[in-house]
């Protein structure tokens, strides 16, 4: 639901300021980085260097200048500990031991399940869910657009770089535009079937605008992360509110409210941002980690409610 808000936020507030890292800033590493290119990422030593990288390495895009960065780091990070500082961060992110060549392990495990978490209730959905269900067709299709950004998110923990980046952000942005409409249909379209279509225009026009802007124009992570927690407020205010108008006919919307309050309650767990324990577990992974039972309940709440509504339906053929 709003899961993709509170993680663009957190991602917009960790690589928003790239390009003034302390630790890319450092003397030590920069020049570190330089005398490692000179050395190893030209002529013959390029050759050597890419006989001796493994194939999964070369199959990710890790090339020599990255691994340069890589290792440099490391020796940037060992004299900020030998001197007793504080572990900096670099090109916006804490350092992360990679593993094979993934970059982030943690976060794309993590996210890998919530995709997977994603696929198993889906999958659950659409065997429990008549699709003549009023709202099958369309929480089918917030499943899939989940799906999608899930999928994009294990991929830029994986490797990061310009593309799966911005594939992250632009599919993150659509789950939380899919999200506002998935709440309209279900709180004002399915009696106004033209208001939710034409509602639903607006937020793929604004979709475009926004994604275009940030490929186009300029990739203002200030403007993304606003624009983002603004319509994800949008976005929660309006379930919590209808929640809560029809908790006592709907006793199944209490998991809608606990999916909302949790959402809020575990988004705090970015703010305590330390550097990673075993340099692989950050709070922003242990983030994605407690998102997983949150998709779940989510969609238990979706699956009750398309089966409310298709025994509402039912009912009211029936009598006509």
């Amino acid at each position: 639901m709003a899961v993709q808000t509170a993680r663009l936020l957190l991602l917009t507030v960790a690589v928003g300021f790239v390009w003034g890292s302390q630790g890319d800033r450092e003397p030590v590493y920069r020049d570190c980085v330089l005398r490692c290119e000179e050395r190893n990422c030209s002529g013959d030593a390029l050759k050597h260097f890419r006989s001796l990288q493994p194939i999964y390495m070369s199959l990710a895009g890790w090339t020599c200048r990255d691994d340069c960065k890589y290792e440099c780091m490391w020796v940037t990070v060992g004299l900020y500990l030998q001197e007793g500082h504080r572990v900096p961060q670099f090109h916006g992110k804490w350092p992360f031991s990679r593993f094979l060549f993934i970059q982030e392990p943690a976060s794309a495990v993590a996210s890998l399940l919530n995709g997977l978490a994603s696929l198993v209730m889906l999958c659950r959905y659409r065997a429990s869910v008549p699709a003549s269900s009023p709202m099958y067709h369309t929480c089918m299709a917030f499943a899939w657009v989940s799906l999608n950004a899930w999928f994009w998110s294990t991929v830029f923990h994986t490797r990061d770089t310009d593309l799966t980046e911005k594939m992250d952000y632009f599919c993150a942005s659509a789950v939380i535009l899919y999200s506002v409409y998935l709440c309209c249909v279900r709180t004002v379209g399915l009696q106004h079937p033209s208001v939710a279509s034409a509602f639903g225009a607006l937020l793929l026009l604004l979709l475009t605008v926004h994604i275009s802007y940030l490929s186009l124009v300029h990739f203002d992570y200030g403007y993304n992360m606003m624009a983002n927690v603004a319509i994800g407020l949008v976005n929660l205010a309006w379930w919590l509110a209808w929640c809560l108008r029809n908790h006592r006919r709907l006793p199944h919307t209490r998991r809608c409210v606990v999916v909302v309050l949790l959402l809020q309650g575990l988004s705090l767990l970015e703010l305590l941002d330390f550097p990673p324990v075993f340099w692989v577990l950050d709070a922003h992974a242990i983030w994605h980690i407690s998102t997983i039972p949150v998709y779940i309940l989510f969609f238990r709440f979706l699956e009750d409610d398309s089966l409310y509504l298709l025994k509402e339906s039912e009912a009211k053929f029936k009598l006509d």
